[in-house]
Order: C-alpha cells, then structure tokens, then sequence
C-alpha cells in the first residue's frame, strides 16, 4: 500500500501558513485565483453529469483514480475563484488513502477566514465539493474492501 508523502493535516498546515502572510482578503482571493490556475482542468469528454459537483453555483467536475492504495483527484470548474477552491480541496486530499479522506476533517479553510467570506450559495458549494470528495473515498473504500 503506497503511503502519502505528507498528512493531511501537514498540508492543512501549511495552507493556514502560507495564507496567514496575507492581510487583506483581496490578496488572499488572488491566491486562491492561483490554486485554480495549477489545476491543469478536465478534457471535456469528463466533464460529464456524473463527475459534476451537485449543489454549486457554477459547474464543478470531479474524478479521482486509485494508484496503489492512494486516491488521486482531478477537477476542473467554469468560474475562476471556484476552480481555485477545488484547487486548495485537491491540495489536501489528493494523493490520499480513502479512508483517510472519508474521516478527515476540514478544518483549513475556516481557519483562513475563507468560510467566513464566501456567500451562502458559494458555502453551500464548498460544502457540496467536500461532501463529493468524500464520498468518492467511500465509494473506493468499499470497493478495497470488496476485493480483498
């Protein structure tokens, strides 16, 4: 079984760090604009019903793929600061053992004021990108479990 190169809670870490140089919250969304800007995005032929986000604003696609017991995540978005947010998501959980996923909790991106500062329906899509994460985890979980 493969082992993360750094905890979940390493990378939560480090993401409160890295934004804690920021003071105003324009300079933190520009960061955020960066995160989304490292996702190299989805061909379109995945950015089907199936791998899109439910609950968000705008369109949110996630797939993930097991390699040797890791699930790795892709994801892509039509709106700038949400394809950052999948982006900081995809720091943290990508690369990641499923059930390490499916139990971690999330606690970086209140601790940046970003739950603070997102609008209800933007909340409300955070919430629904996590709650598809995490529920990929399971579904590959079960599927672990089935096989051996």
């Amino acid at each position: 079984m493969g082992e993360p190169m750094k905890t979940m809670e390493e990378i939560q870490k480090e993401i409160v760090e890295d934004f804690s140089f920021f003071e105003e919250w324009m300079d933190k969304y520009e960061e955020i604009i960066e995160f989304g800007k490292s996702l190299k995005g989805l061909p379109e032929e995945l950015k089907t019903e199936e791998n899109l986000v439910r609950g968000c604003q705008s369109n949110v696609w996630v797939v993930s793929e097991m390699n040797n017991g890791l699930l790795h995540f892709e994801a892509d978005s039509d709106a700038i600061i949400t394809k950052g947010i999948v982006g900081l998501l995809l720091r943290i959980f990508s690369g990641q053992r499923p059930i390490d996923i499916a139990t971690e909790e999330l606690y970086a991106l209140d601790e940046i004021g970003l739950q603070a500062h997102l609008s209800p329906n933007r909340a409300n899509g955070l919430n629904a990108m996590v709650n598809k994460i995490k529920l990929m985890a399971l579904a590959h979980r079960a599927k672990e479990e089935a096989e051996g």
